[in-house]
């Protein structure tokens, strides 16, 4: 399906273009981040059994161990997007998915709180040098007539991963124990590292290599991650309300001298003319506010199946199914259209059904288990919204980005995205993360959820990747 544009972009020069199918390479960059985004929910199921696992570990110190992922994940996905574009995207794709190996593997075998975080942080830098590069590296193998359904395929792999890692891992973690929710990632992981060492060329270009901007990648790590640990902490004892408030000045100063910086320097980790753009920059305030939403859906979906209507974990597992499995047909649906359409449509409309989905769980369920009349009818919408917005939204990131800035302009969107999901899981702790809960617990979180959606919506009215016909001669 061939996108026409007013001024089509000039492909760049393709080292894993052939005359053979894109699609092995699809393949092996769709493992790699199938795994990073499953990685980065699944332990929404594990929550209380880990914290089980370690006495005396309070629920706002246990989420150190889904937000050190998360923060350290966000803070590095920008720089490591630079590393991509200027020192070889397959050299950083490989480099990644073996330091993410690694990670999972020393998770496994965490025998305290501090060791498991450690080796979350370790998987985190793995995850943020292989995802930027894997779309790089995706869009430098498809021709520009197939790259609108290719992308939106790899965002649909993602968001099918994200959605569906809190069933799967409640099966593993319920079976085998915590642990297994790690050594999960090991054979897919080694697969993708064993074919894209064989079939990967690399798409770096000796000219277009510059040098890394390790100022700008400090301040900007510094800056996420004491915003993110102000977040976290919150209602922590371990911290003071005026310790929050020097770790929170210290990221907004830190963050405003990163754009100072960039402005300044002639090789700057982020060039902020992409925010020129005005579809660039409400692409990512709406990702923003849907990772809110989306990760605050996940995370109070298992407090309430296992705590109000006392499921089982494998029960509440199965549970929730239904809504992953809409994810990728929506996704594909939506990706064919939007070659013709523009993203805006799905975007607007996927964020409205999501909100209709946060309202039915705000006003129906109650303390009587009532799964199929109460709980389905919310998840198959929570499905259909999420297949139409976060592919989506990876989809718009990069839509008329050059192709310099493939990795950068994605992982800018896809740290924006985490960095919601670390306010999503913050607030969710300081809501639910007490005992006795009941479904009255549940009323501010949903609150959110429908407002967030429908803000989502609103940014997304202003997004406009639509293609203009080109002018006749």
């Amino acid at each position: 399906m061939t996108i026409v544009t007013a001024t089509p972009p000039v492909a760049p020069p393709a080292a894993n273009r052939t005359d053979a199918s894109p699609w092995p390479v699809f393949w092996i960059a769709s493992i790699a981040v199938f795994l990073v985004s499953m990685d980065s929910t699944m332990l929404f199921a594990a929550f209380r059994t880990i914290q089980a696992g370690f006495p005396g570990t309070s629920a706002a110190d246990m989420s150190w161990v889904l937000n050190a992922y998360t923060v350290v994940y966000a803070a590095m996905l920008i720089p490591a997007g630079g590393l991509a574009d200027s020192h070889g995207r397959k050299r950083v794709f490989l480099l990644g998915v073996t330091l993410f190996l690694a990670g999972s593997t020393s998770c496994g075998l965490a025998g305290s709180v501090g060791w498991l975080i450690a080796a979350r942080v370790a998987q985190a830098v793995g995850a943020a040098m292989l995802t930027p590069a894997s779309l790089s590296i995706l869009l430098d193998a498809f021709p520009l007539s197939k790259r609108a359904i290719a992308v939106s395929l790899w965002g649909a792999v993602s968001a099918l991963a994200a959605a569906v890692g809190p069933s799967l891992g409640s099966f593993v973690i319920d079976t085998l124990g915590w642990q297994w929710a790690f050594y999960l990632n090991l054979p897919l992981g080694a697969l993708s590292l064993w074919r894209g060492a064989a079939l990967l060329k690399e798409a770096k270009r000796p000219e277009n290599r510059r040098p890394v901007d390790g100022l700008g990648m400090g301040l900007l790590i510094v800056g996420v991650g004491a915003l993110a640990l102000s977040i976290v902490q919150l209602q922590s004892p371990n911290w003071s309300r005026g310790e929050l408030s020097v770790a929170a000045s210290l990221g907004f100063i830190a963050l405003i001298g990163f754009v100072l910086w960039a402005r300044v320097t002639t090789a700057p980790l982020v060039d902020l003319r992409l925010f020129e753009n005005r579809t660039y920059s409400f692409v990512n305030l709406a990702t923003l506010t849907f990772g809110i939403a989306f990760s605050m859906m996940f995370f109070a979906f298992f407090f309430y199946m296992t705590e109000v209507w006392h499921y089982t974990l494998p029960q509440a597992g199965l549970a929730i199914t239904p809504g992953p499995l809409l994810v990728i047909p929506f996704a594909v649906l939506s990706g064919r259209l939007a070659s013709r359409m523009g993203h805006r449509p799905f975007l607007v409309g996927g964020a409205l059904v999501y909100a209709c989905s946060g309202l039915w769980f705000l006003l129906v369920p109650g303390a009587e288990t009532a799964y199929l009349s109460h709980w389905l009818p919310g998840l198959l919408l929570s499905g259909m919204g999420v297949g139409l917005v976060l592919p989506s939204l990876s989809a718009a990131a990069v839509n008329r980005l050059p192709a310099a800035q493939y990795a950068v302009g994605s992982a800018v969107n896809q740290a924006t995205r985490q960095i919601g999901s670390v306010m999503g899981v913050a607030v969710t702790v300081l809501l639910l993360g007490h005992t006795g809960l009941t479904n009255v617990s549940f009323v501010p979180v949903y609150g959110c959820h429908v407002a967030l959606a429908l803000l989502t919506a609103l940014l997304c009215l202003r997004v406009n990747t639509r293609p203009q016909p080109v002018p006749k001669r």
